[in-house]
């Protein structure tokens, strides 16, 4: 399989030190420390595609350092700003640098992107409304008053195929580039089954009723903070209802087309980029 977007990060997330005070004091005072260089939310990458990364005494004046873990023992963070807002909806030049990123940094850029935007969103405790305060070394936010521990959430997301006669089903949603399809998605809903929620979304947007589903891969999808879970449904026929709210059109598509398609070859739709784990269901799909 290939690996999905946003796998693969080389830092070990270094548990322990997030939760000894003493020792996170000595990674921050670590002179070989490094910190993440960012455009507000944006990356900053080097020829190859890589992150760039400077030292601690570059951090704003006010920011607060969130570890991101450790890499040969050097410690590497991110600074929480004052004042720093994330962007609204997803500047086409953010997915631009997707494209040149290496593998592997991206991951660690997925980290870093999530945890500040969790913290930008999360100043204020969900139980009391008192602003909360950081600890274990960015990776909670503790309440002064009532005593709530708060940790940064994820959101899990089905991105799924339909399967018919050697088929799959594929939709387009109307903000994408021209001719782009890629597979359906959407948020589980409390109290529902990875299973169901693929049954259900499949159902709700196309028409179509899946059974037997089977899980892919997952891949973190930092915008700001979902996991995409990429399953594959049989459906039980290929009659189609689409809800126009969600798409702008679906179809089905042919092993050989979207073989055809991934490899660079003229089709019937644009596929969807690498870094998207959707890019990596259809691959596994259509090989299968």
């Amino acid at each position: 399989m290939i690996a999905p977007g946003f796998t693969g990060s080389t830092l070990d997330r270094a548990d322990p030190l997030r939760q000894d005070p003493e020792a996170l004091a000595a990674a921050m005072g670590d002179w070989r420390a490094k910190l993440l260089v960012l455009n507000d939310f944006e990356p900053e990458l080097d020829g190859e595609g890589r992150l760039v990364w400077t030292n601690l005494a570059d951090a704003p004046e006010g920011s607060d350092l969130l570890l991101l873990g450790l890499d040969n023992g050097k410690p590497h963070f991110a600074a929480l700003t004052p004042g720093m807002k994330p962007p609204a909806g997803r500047p086409m030049r953010m997915f631009g640098l997707l494209d040149r990123i290496a593998p592997g940094e991206a991951a660690t850029y997925a980290a870093a992107r999530s945890l500040l935007d969790w913290h930008t969103r999360h100043r204020f405790c969900a139980n009391c409304a008192t602003e909360t305060h950081i600890y274990r070394a960015g990776w909670g936010r503790k309440c002064p008053n009532c005593h709530a521990e708060h940790f940064p959430r994820v959101d899990p997301v089905v991105i799924m195929i339909a399967e018919h006669a050697g088929r799959a089903l594929l939709g387009r949603q109307p903000a994408w580039p021209a001719g782009r399809y890629s597979a359906l998605a959407g948020f589980l809903e409390p109290g529902e089954s990875i299973e169901e929620a693929v049954a259900r979304e499949i159902m709700e947007e196309a028409g179509v009723r899946v059974t037997d589903v089977r899980y892919i891969a997952s891949q973190p999808w930092p915008f700001p903070s979902s996991l995409m879970i990429a399953c594959v449904g049989m459906a039980e026929d290929d009659a189609l209802t689409i809800d126009k709210h969600e798409l702008e059109d679906a179809i089905w598509v042919s092993r050989e087309e979207v073989l055809r398609v991934l490899a660079g070859g003229e089709g019937a739709f644009l596929p969807p980029p690498p870094y998207a784990i959707a890019f990596t269901l259809l691959t596994e799909w259509a090989n299968a």
